[in-house]
């Protein structure tokens, strides 16, 4: 069996991978729930801009990139 743990996206590092298990209220909610990221949603990260600049994550197949207080916002479950 998997172990897993349960971070914000954010804390989650290049190349792991998560499983959306909730999003926090606040005023990015629905828009990160627009783009796909709600309960059950896999979820990879995979490149982290310099200079604390946004990172891009795997959703669904498309690239999405996210600054850090709006990953924040994500509950992940990593899977490792």
């Amino acid at each position: 069996m998997a172990e897993t743990r349960q971070l914000t996206l954010n804390q989650l590092g290049i190349r792991r991978k998560g499983v959306v298990t909730k999003v926090l209220h606040g005023p990015w909610y629905q828009r990160l729930l627009d783009m796909g990221l709600v309960p059950d949603t896999p979820v990879e990260v995979l490149l982290r801009a310099p200079m604390s600049g946004p990172v891009a994550y795997r959703v669904r197949g498309f690239c999405i990139a996210l600054r850090k207080s709006e990953a924040a916002q994500i509950v992940v479950e990593e899977v490792r």
